[in-house]
């Protein structure tokens, strides 16, 4: 039962990566920043995800695995944002010198 359920697992884990690969990669350059600021929300759910699994009962490898997906989460959320930001700086108006 729990090989089955190991399968199923990795299934859905390669499946997401091939459907992501193709999905990004036909996304034209000039879109990848205002993706990015909407993959922000996406990885605060996954740090949310992580903190839960990391709680709960399990092996330590589980918590281990959880702890890294938490920093990873948290080192995609902050650079997005630098990023979405330093985007939104392009079209501020400067102040006029005087």
């Amino acid at each position: 039962m729990r090989d089955v359920s190991l399968i199923a697992q990795l299934t859905v884990f390669v499946l997401a990566v091939f459907v992501g690969y193709e999905v990004i990669s036909k996304v034209p350059a000039m879109l990848h920043t205002p993706l990015m600021s909407g993959t922000n929300a996406i990885h605060g759910v996954i740090i949310v995800g992580a903190i839960l699994v990391a709680g709960a009962e399990g092996s330590t490898l589980t918590k281990v695995l959880a702890a890294i997906a938490v920093g990873f989460g948290a080192v995609n959320v902050v650079g997005g944002f630098l990023v979405t930001d330093r985007m939104l700086q392009m079209f501020r108006r400067r102040p006029e010198e005087r």
